[in-house]
């Protein structure tokens, strides 16, 4: 076991271990600081590895920042599959549930993959939108399980998870709502703006 920089011994991770820390001291950095902020020689200090070692994962600063974002995105995905046994009502709330865990738990990566740098390159802005369709498909099927729901429904769904983004770095920043208000919150909106829509009949 080497030693650090720091003078403490220095572990010895795997590649797959390795890679999880490097994206881990980066989502930190990108939700702390603008895109143009963080330098990668930061993560290689931070991770207490040499810079040629980073930049064998990550060619570039662009490389390391999609995968950073890539990678929030697919955890968030993991965390929030649906039951398809439960019903419609109660399928959303799990889905919300399982959603604020994933950003109780992974503050750092949820403030990265909606902070500016998410808008400020080019391909880390795919990576989002990919994330925000998957999403917003996953509910849509829940909603309309056996059609193809109307046009005016995914615009709705597609605003409302900017509604959900929004509220819920709010809640990260403030704390003035519980995790249940946050929750039914989110929840009412959806379920209110869907039972209001003409064009939508879905029995909640």
């Amino acid at each position: 076991m080497a030693p650090s920089t720091s003078g403490r011994p220095r572990s010895r991770l795997s590649t797959a271990e390795r890679r999880e820390q490097l994206l881990r001291i980066g989502a930190r950095l990108f939700a702390e600081r603008p895109y143009d902020d963080v330098w990668i020689e930061q993560v290689a200090d931070i991770a207490e590895v040499s810079r040629g070692l980073l930049y064998h994962y990550f060619p570039t600063k662009r490389d390391f920042v999609t995968e950073v974002i890539k990678a929030e995105g697919e955890r968030l995905l993991e965390m929030t599959r649906s039951d398809h046994s439960l019903p419609v009502a109660e399928q959303l709330m799990a889905g919300l549930d399982a959603y604020l865990r994933y950003v109780e738990a992974n503050e750092d990566g949820y403030r990265a993959l909606h902070s500016g740098t998410a808008i400020a390159v080019e391909d880390v802005r795919e990576v989002l939108d990919n994330n925000f369709a998957e999403q917003g498909r996953r509910i849509l099927e829940v909603l309309c399980p056996d059609g193809e729901p109307p046009e005016t429904l995914r615009v709705t769904v597609r605003g409302w998870l900017a509604f959900v983004v929004a509220v819920c770095l709010d809640w990260l920043k403030y704390r003035r709502l519980t995790r249940d208000q946050t929750r039914d919150l989110c929840a009412k909106a959806l379920l209110d703006i869907v039972a209001a829509s003409p064009d939508v009949r879905i029995d909640l």
